[in-house]
């Protein structure tokens, strides 16, 4: 009887098409949307995950100051010196590198030509913690790091901006603009981070060469450390606080003057807020779902009533309610099932067009579409009961008398 009922459904879809065609597209158009804005939500998500751990999941960054809460910025305290580095270099044990950083933004200035970019001093753990090689020439000499040499490292993008495609920069002079730095490296291209900045837009200095001619003092704001392999971070965390509390003579009980913060937490927060962003944005479109559904019963109220006749005659020849019921319900259904199987198809085809278009990691969730099926089905018994009812209640003489 289903089978029958489910080829009769066939028929009717059939002979009014275009009417079909046009109540699906609610169904459509909401599978397809909760589809493409599930999988689009949960791959944005997972691009900010590998670029946040590519900036490294095992760095932590010491700050001064205490956070105060969302919105408020971080109290400055007493800054750091760089003996804190050295002390935190010989004390920690779960540290593979440290490094201060210490940055502004200047004019490079190479012939006639000027690009102004990020100034950052740091020493040679710098490389380690971030996980950054070389592409060409050195780091910096221990020499250069203790005298503050004028010397420099340069990122890709400054190299692209002042100088020509066959021009090595390595031994050039640059001016950072009141003084010269001779070139004595090139980093390798890392491309835009997790925010959309450029990560190859910045100068590399010795940190004391930064201190004497840059910033005018010898203050630290910023104190970047690897953690070893197989090291927890908490520990080492822990291990910072602590020593650096002493150093900075914070009694028990007092509350830190100090932050020590981790990717971990970023990376955490971050992903709370798309999944809580992703779920908003399918509930969204699952609107039009309802919208689809209620375009379903309509048309089902109308194929009820054209086949008031039919239905009587049906009734005649020894059909029971029950019958009327699950044909008109069935109809409901395959016409639901019909448009969530197209917006299924739709909804990956938007998601990979989204992904390619945004360069975001393509994720398509089987369960998502499963459910959308299995949801676009349920509009169908739901809106399609009350058209399904309505056939099966009526009275066998009435219906044969309507014109």
């Amino acid at each position: 009887m289903l089978f029958n009922a489910f080829l009769q459904a066939l028929r009717e879809i059939r002979r009014n098409l275009m009417r079909s065609l046009l109540t699906a597209t609610g169904i459509v158009i909401g599978i397809a949307s909760v589809i493409a804005m599930v999988n689009i939500g949960k791959g944005a998500s997972e691009s900010i995950t590998q670029s946040i751990s590519q900036l490294g999941s095992n760095t932590l960054y010491i700050i001064p100051g205490q956070e105060r809460g969302p919105g408020s910025q971080s109290v400055m305290v007493k800054a750091f010196k760089m003996k804190d580095v050295e002390v935190l270099k010989e004390s920690i044990t779960t540290l593979k590198a440290i490094s201060p950083s210490e940055s502004t933004t200047m004019t490079v200035l190479y012939k006639d030509k000027n690009h102004q970019c990020s100034i950052r001093g740091i020493d040679n753990g710098y490389f380690d913690v971030q996980n950054w090689a070389l592409k060409a020439g050195r780091n910096f000499e221990n020499s250069e790091l203790r005298t503050g040499q004028n010397v420099c490292v340069l990122g890709q993008t400054v190299i692209k901006e002042l100088f020509a495609s066959d021009e090595s920069p390595i031994g050039k002079k640059v001016r950072l603009e009141n003084f010269s730095c001779d070139v004595v490296g090139v980093l390798e291209a890392k491309g835009a981070n997790t925010f959309g900045m450029d990560q190859d837009d910045l100068v590399l200095v010795p940190i004391k060469m930064f201190q004497r001619r840059i910033s005018g003092n010898d203050n630290l704001h910023l104190i970047m450390a690897a953690v070893k392999e197989n090291i927890p971070l908490e520990e080492a965390k822990l291990q910072i606080q602590r020593l650096m509390r002493e150093r900075r003579h914070i009694k028990t009980g007092e509350e830190d003057n100090f932050s020590v913060r981790s990717m971990t937490a970023l990376l955490d927060t971050i992903t709370q807020i798309t999944s809580m962003l992703t779920v908003m944005l399918g509930a969204v479109a699952a609107i039009s779902l309802v919208v689809g559904g209620i375009g379903i019963m309509n048309i089902m109220l109308v194929s009820v009533t054209e086949r008031t006749r039919e239905i009587g005659i049906r009734m005649a020849v020894g059909a029971m309610a029950q019958d009327i019921l699950v044909q008109f319900l069935i109809e409901a259904v395959v016409l639901s099932g019909i448009g969530g199987i197209v917006g299924i198809i739709m909804g990956m085809a938007i998601t990979v067009g989204v992904s390619v278009a945004m360069d975001i990691t393509l994720v398509i969730d089987p369960s998502i579409t499963m459910i959308a099926l299995l949801f676009s089905m349920l509009i169908g018994i739901v809106f399609g009961i009350i058209p399904a009812r309505k056939a099966a209640n009526m009275n066998p003489i009435d219906a044969l008398r309507y014109e």
